[in-house]
């Protein structure tokens, strides 16, 4: 599965389209992220509807600001998804909320919402929702996935970047 995003990006790219320019960010698979401040749940008083458009939020999601996740030196999953408006990010919020409960104490889960971290939008230029970034324990992508992402898609990703899975 994971190489089913790199066959259309390769597809996309030999028809002279850049599949990650102007609707899903700048990030390529094996390239570092960068380090950037996000809102936490510390940041907003403890007030969720300051840090999501979602109704049903993990506390979990929003503990960490991205740059401490990234020195936590565990892999991420990163959700851009503003359920405010977008029936898709509502559905991929509930699937990430189940694979948090399965690999939460592996894993870092953070959920980014347009309307209360814009920066991270533009930093990953991300447009359009939802979009799933599977990053590794080193701070490079390992998976970009535009759209809802499936159980049976994103559970291989995650269990890649702990090394339970040859995922190929």
């Amino acid at each position: 599965m994971r190489y089913l995003g790199l066959c259309v990006a390769a597809l996309l790219l030999l028809n002279g389209c850049d599949a990650f320019n102007g609707g899903g960010g700048v990030f390529h698979i094996g390239q570092q992220v960068p380090s950037l401040k996000t809102k936490t749940l510390a940041d907003a008083g403890g007030d969720m509807s300051k840090l999501t458009s979602y109704r049903y939020p993990d506390p979990r999601m929003y503990q960490l600001s991205f740059d401490e996740a990234l020195k936590k030196g565990k892999p991420i999953v990163l959700e851009f998804a503003t359920p405010g408006h977008c029936t898709q990010c509502d559905q991929q919020l509930q699937l990430l909320k189940v694979m948090l409960n399965r690999y939460g104490d592996k894993v870092l889960f953070l959920h980014m919402d347009q309307y209360y971290n814009p920066e991270a939008y533009n930093t990953f230029q991300v447009r359009g929702e939802p979009w799933t970034f599977v990053i590794n324990a080193q701070g490079k992508v390992e998976y970009i996935a535009p759209g809802r992402v499936l159980r049976f898609e994103i559970e291989p990703e995650i269990q890649h970047v702990l090394g339970m899975t040859s995922n190929g």
